[in-house]
């Protein structure tokens, strides 16, 4: 265990350039994560666990006796937690490749077309480990998903459902060779009812919050859904479409 007192400890400007820089996370091949709940669930997944920062006080779970301990001051801890109210605990991880397999062997999976906002990355993440999903891909526009906000809207689904990052001809010469069929979130003139979709077995792509799906999507869809709505209505907020999908493909 070391203690640290100094802003200007390399070690922690290591851990603010981690939590500011997805270049940065890409190159160390570490990603930060906060809070006593989120080590609980790296430690209950298997994560690999690099070193955890801690204030005085803040009891920590067995740890293995490869992770590096640092205790720090609460102003030190305020100072390099992505946080505005920091709960004691930040840690980094490995951070896994997510470059997008040839082949995609499972039922369902969830495709992401630009959506900017790292809470909505995050919650659509989790909410497709809720539901099953097989996994998660991030097409171009998207927001990191280990950057602090998406890891922590994910809640815990960053160490439990796998995600990966191609662009959509790569997306589009995997499905093929998974004979896996695409389903859009949008209106066409073949779009289905949502409820009425047979997702026995499916790849659900959302689009970004502004603009929907890109045309270059679009035209890779076998089919385009809608999520019935109230007429006054145009859309929904991306995370919420994207959870009315994966609950009909797990229902």
């Amino acid at each position: 265990m070391e203690k640290i007192t100094s802003r200007t400890n390399p070690r922690l400007a290591h851990i603010r350039r981690l939590a500011s820089s997805a270049a940065y996370r890409r190159d160390c091949g570490e990603f930060l994560c906060d809070s006593p709940k989120m080590l609980h669930e790296a430690l209950l997944w298997g994560a690999e666990i690099l070193q955890v920062v801690y204030t005085a006080g803040t009891e920590l779970p067995q740890l293995g006796k490869n992770v590096s301990l640092i205790e720090v001051p609460e102003d030190i801890m305020a100072f390099i937690s992505p946080m505005k109210t920091p709960q004691g605990v930040l840690f980094t991880c490995r951070l896994l490749q997510t470059e997008l397999p040839e082949v995609l062997d499972g039922a369902h999976y969830m495709v992401l077309d630009g959506v900017q906002d790292p809470g909505n990355v995050g919650t659509i993440w989790r909410t497709a480990d809720a539901f099953g999903c097989d996994g998660l891909v991030l097409l171009a526009g998207c927001a990191d998903p280990y950057s602090p906000k998406t890891v922590r809207a994910s809640m815990g689904a960053v160490f439990r459902c796998k995600v990966w990052n191609c662009t959509a001809q790569q997306l589009t010469i995997t499905l093929r060779k998974s004979n896996l069929p695409l389903y859009g979130a949008a209106l066409r003139e073949d779009t289905q009812d949502a409820r009425d979709v047979d997702y026995t077995r499916a790849v659900l792509a959302i689009g970004s919050e502004g603009r929907g799906l890109t045309e270059e999507v679009l035209s890779m869809c076998d089919k385009t859904i809608r999520i019935p709505m109230s007429p006054r209505c145009e859309s929904l907020n991306a995370a919420i479409a994207a959870t009315v999908l994966l609950w009909e493909a797990y229902r």
